[in-house]
């Protein structure tokens, strides 16, 4: 599933193109996502100039001059820019062509992302309840501390809580708690001051290096140019069960905590 990284890195690399562009068209070949694009896309969106790209959490949020058009890339999701001429593939849903003949496209074979139109994004519902971003001032050790008080939840899934922080996926949760030395099936409420900054540093040291790294591709996920991610490359315990640690050698192991995949160094993280 497309991450806070890879959400970022697909920003990133829209930036430099789209803003300040003219939307001419918008070509909707399946409206069937996880929620129907809405009928009124184009009626509403053509004509306009695109202001700004943002992101909060792992929603793209597309600023077409006071309409926000909310885009998430759901499980397999991905946008790409399209060459004018390209045909749409099997699994292309949504074409949004600007006056210079750019062509983005959503791709998406699973269908669990989404397009949707709001006027004020902050109180949209799929945003209005979600916690501070990771590598936001709001992000802190007093934040997270607080969060951790009195709580008997594991603390990989509590990081993973868009309440409690936004895009902190299966990765690179396991990567944070790794960094941080803290193992991912302890009770939050264990955690003191202290461990909770390095946990803070810890996620905030592994989203720039996915960021930088153009985020993981581990099925469908391709920046907007159609490029994997490499971050997957270079993780010190996701995905590695078995392997040694690459600190001090001994075998990571792999768990399952509420239904996915966590892994960890018995060593390094206690």
């Amino acid at each position: 599933m497309p991450e806070l990284p890879e959400v970022e890195t697909t920003r990133l690399g829209l930036l430099p193109r789209l803003p300040g562009h003219a939307l001419t068209t918008v070509t909707v070949h399946n409206p069937r996502l996880r929620w129907p694009v809405p009928d009124e896309l184009a009626a509403r969106l053509v004509g306009r100039t695109l202001a700004g790209i943002a992101r909060r959490g792992k929603y793209l949020l597309f600023d077409f001059s006071g309409i926000t058009q909310i885009v998430h890339l759901g499980m397999s999701g991905s946008l790409r820019l399209a060459a004018p001429d390209e045909p749409p593939a099997a699994h292309d849903h949504v074409d949004w062509r600007f006056d210079d003949g750019i062509c983005l496209r959503l791709r998406d074979p699973r269908r669990f992302g989404a397009v949707l139109l709001t006027d004020d994004p902050g109180r949209h519902p799929l945003l209005a309840h979600l916690g501070p971003e990771p590598l936001g001032p709001d992000f802190d050790a007093a934040w997270l501390h607080a969060r951790c008080r009195g709580r008997n939840t594991a603390i990989k899934p509590l990081i993973m809580d868009a309440s409690v922080v936004v895009g902190v996926g299966n990765i690179y949760a396991s990567e944070s708690l790794f960094h941080a030395g803290i193992r991912p099936t302890t009770a939050a409420r264990r955690l003191s001051g202290p461990a909770c900054a390095r946990l803070v540093a810890a996620i905030r040291k592994v989203l720039a290096a996915a960021i930088a790294a153009g985020g993981s591709s581990l099925r469908d996920y391709v920046t907007s140019e159609g490029a994997p991610g490499h971050f997957q490359l270079h993780t010190r315990v996701y995905g590695r069960e078995g392997l040694p640690c690459r600190t001090c050698g001994t075998a990571i192991r792999r768990i399952v905590q509420g239904q996915r995949a966590s892994f960890y160094c018995p060593t390094c993280q206690r």
